[in-house]
């Protein structure tokens, strides 16, 4: 472990703005670097740089905070090969972790106490064809399946993905907006119209702060 280092973003405390998790005061954990292009893309100043730090400091620097939950996010996280061994030291550490992670890495060797909150990349964000579908075989209950919607398009794939698939038996699912392209009102009616078993995810922080780093 002392040797491990990992390229860093930025490590923040903020409310968590996504998934079933979302209000809770968490730690996050931005990994430096993406192979994705997605269209809709906010964290595009973690496609380069950052800075190098050790595990035990990345650890130290999570320590700071006086909560129990770690969001390890990118970027793309599993990018890095250490993102793993982050991972494992922060449940071993009695964190609740969870791992944001694009759906186009395998997430077969992620430590089993995280939960993987796996995006499925749908045709409006440029990047559809980079989707690993093996990696369903991998989650359980406790992970969840996010698609971002960005437009009718989208959302009738995103249907027919969650049908076809069988996701909701798989683990939860969310529907979210994207930011710029779709009213969050607009993709509720369709969700209600469809009677998805899906849940409505708008992005907490940018209602809070907007659409800035740190948040």
């Amino acid at each position: 472990m002392d040797s491990a280092t990992l390229r860093v973003t930025e490590i923040f405390f903020s409310l968590q703005g996504e998934t079933s998790r979302v209000g809770l005061p968490t730690v996050f954990i931005r990994l430096t670097g993406c192979p994705l292009r997605c269209r809709y893309c906010d964290t595009e100043y973690a496609f380069h740089g950052g800075t190098t730090m050790t595990l035990a400091a990345v650890l130290d620097t999570a320590a700071r905070y006086r909560t129990r939950y770690v969001t390890v996010t990118g970027g793309e996280p599993l990018a890095q090969s250490n993102c793993r061994v982050l991972l494992r030291e922060l449940a071993d550490q009695g964190y609740s972790v969870s791992l944001e992670t694009s759906g186009a890495i395998d997430v077969a060797q992620t430590d089993s106490r995280v939960s993987k909150i796996l995006y499925i990349k749908t045709p409006g964000s440029g990047e559809v064809d980079k989707n690993l579908w093996g990696n369903l075989a991998h989650l359980t209950a406790r992970d969840e399946i996010k698609f971002v919607i960005c437009g009718e398009a989208d959302y009738e794939w995103a249907k027919r993905q969650l049908a076809e698939r069988g996701l909701a038996a798989v683990c939860p699912v969310l529907f979210s907006p994207s930011y710029r392209d779709l009213p969050a009102a607009q993709l509720a009616d369709w969700i209600l119209r469809d009677q998805l078993p899906v849940r409505l995810q708008v992005q907490l922080h940018k209602q809070l702060w907007g659409e800035k780093p740190g948040v």
